[in-house]
């Protein structure tokens, strides 16, 4: 007797959603990251068609949009839910494609639109006090100067950080290798400032302290960076680590790993970074999603020039 996919969504997701994400895999060649945050969006889909009494074989537009509706209700970004619902089109459109369905419910709907918000980067202020936050000469400290010098030196995404082996890291070179979205791989320069900080952790007294033993996982030994259980360290554990610095700095904005990111091209940018280099170093694959950047450079030009330029502000209406 066939199982229905509500009787497998109690054990996990419908078969159609984990066929679509072996599709993805096995076809598209999909980073795990990628599959693993389109499982992410579409695990929150099927529950709420199960608690419909629906799955993904029988849903219609109006099971959508009022999935769209509750997200809304529940106080959801929008950037979150238009991210969601791509997930939800591609899943039935490829359910369409491969004759799963004979129709694609999704595909009248309407998008979701996205405020087009310009990345607020830190001030180089900022990150100096960010950079510095960070004392002390015991494993962590170490560990953590040498995250915060690498990520803001180099604007590596997080997932690249935490997928770091010693081989991709050449200290002498002063080069790092990045393993990108799509697994495309790019070799980054980084400066003096993070050889330092990454010398002092590769020390002894840095992550000789915190390697255990005996390594507990396959690959853990080859890790740049290391938890305090002398485990690769996580995307959320580098999470921690920012936030954490950026508290004792005394940062008040949102700060992130990808704040850093932000901060790096923006500030290559505003000192006379080629838009072409800072696109390589960042591993865009369009110059179009550099350029947002550049939109923030000038913004910052406009702040700058209306603070210090004597003939900048405007003078009062003639009476």
């Amino acid at each position: 007797m066939a199982t229905s996919s509500a009787e497998l969504a109690d054990a996990g997701l419908p078969l159609e959603i984990e066929e679509f994400l072996a599709y993805l895999v096995s076809e598209r060649g999909r980073a795990r990251n990628t599959v693993a945050a389109y499982r992410r969006d579409l695990t929150g889909y099927a529950s709420h068609l199960q608690r419909r009494g629906r799955t993904p074989l029988d849903a219609d537009r109006s099971d959508i949009e009022a999935w769209i509706t509750g997200q809304r209700g529940e106080g959801a970004a929008s950037s979150s839910i238009a991210r969601r619902l791509a997930a939800v089109r591609m899943l039935h459109r490829h359910m369409a494609a491969e004759s799963v369905r004979p129709d694609n419910p999704a595909l009248a709907l309407d998008g979701v639109s996205v405020p087009s918000g310009v990345p607020k980067p830190l001030t180089e202020a900022e990150v100096a006090r960010l950079l510095d936050a960070v004392q002390g000469a015991d494993p962590t400290a170490r560990r953590d100067r040498a995250i915060l010098e690498l990520m803001y030196g180099t604007g590596a995404r997080v997932a690249e950080v935490a997928s770091l082996s010693l081989g991709d890291v050449d200290l002498r070179g002063r080069l790092v290798r990045l393993l990108g979205k799509g697994s495309k791989e790019r070799i980054v320069p980084f400066g003096g400032a993070a050889t330092r900080a990454l010398t002092d952790w590769f020390d002894d007294d840095g992550r000789g302290r915190l390697a255990p033993r005996e390594w507990r996982r396959r690959g853990d030994a080859e890790a740049v960076f290391l938890n305090q259980r002398g485990g690769r360290l996580s995307r959320q554990g580098i999470w921690l680590v920012v936030r954490s610095a950026g508290a004792r700095a005394g940062i008040e904005s949102t700060l992130s790993p990808h704040v850093l990111r932000h901060s790096c091209a923006t500030h290559m940018l505003d000192h006379g970074a080629d838009l072409r280099v800072v696109q390589e170093m960042l591993g865009h694959a369009t110059i179009s999603t550099t350029q947002v950047y550049t939109r923030v450079s000038q913004e910052r030009l406009r702040e700058v020039y209306r603070a210090a330029h004597p003939r900048a502000a405007r003078s009062k209406a003639p009476s």
